[in-house]
């Protein structure tokens, strides 16, 4: 049964009014927790999507680009973090250093004649953390780029029958929201075998905030 509109709205309304009650320190993340139901993943086909939201849940994440001389250019220009390719072949010698460099960034981007090098320059190299960077190139506006990366969600089957995912955060609007929630519900959909059969609830939380049911 597909969760209806009326009941995300008064879920999200629910949401952001206890999330005024006691303002934090920090902006509060907003998750999407779902739990399936007729799905083993010992012996189903696991499943695994990225799709781009329509708004950005996730401004505070960390980007940086590896980039080549136009691409640093017009990062500093935009004040968007970024590494020479000298930058990194000096980074690539330390691996401590390397190690804690990685940890920094949630995300990479890197110029087309960078990202070639990067397994050689990097070891172990950013992939073995899930983290080997998006290609931009270089009639690619920087900006944009960022914030697509920004934008991008990822559902991936776990060994349990339980996965959450960032779809805002409590400063956005609920019509921002919603269009993130439906969005982010009818994409997991379509990766399940038996589509909304194989769901058992859905709920929305805030970081500090208390579970509202969806479905």
């Amino acid at each position: 049964m597909p969760a209806s509109s009326k009941r995300i709205h008064e879920s999200i309304k629910t949401m952001l009014k206890n999330s005024t009650v006691r303002k934090r320190k920090f902006r509060e993340t907003v998750d999407l927790q779902f739990c399936l139901q007729h799905y083993d993943p010992k012996k189903d086909k696991r499943f695994s999507g990225t799709v781009k939201l329509p708004c950005i849940p996730r401004p505070s994440m960390r980007v940086c680009v590896l980039g080549n001389a136009k691409h640093c250019a017009e990062a500093a220009e935009s004040s968007i973090s970024c590494m020479s390719e000298e930058e990194l072949k000096s980074l690539g010698k330390n691996r401590k250093s390397l190690k804690r460099w990685k940890k920094k960034y949630h995300a990479f981007l890197a110029s087309s004649s960078i990202i070639r090098m990067i397994p050689r320059l990097m070891a172990p190299p950013l992939g073995a953390a899930g983290k080997f960077p998006h290609v931009v190139c270089d009639d690619d506006t920087l900006a944009s780029r960022v914030n697509e990366i920004k934008s991008l969600i990822k559902f991936k089957a776990h060994k349990g029958n339980c996965l959450a995912v960032a779809v805002g955060h409590v400063e956005m609007t609920e019509e921002e929201l919603f269009a993130n929630i439906n969005f982010a519900i009818n994409y997991l959909v379509s990766l399940l075998s038996k589509r909304w059969k194989n769901w058992k609830s859905i709920f929305l939380k805030s970081t500090m905030g208390k579970p509202e049911r969806i479905l």
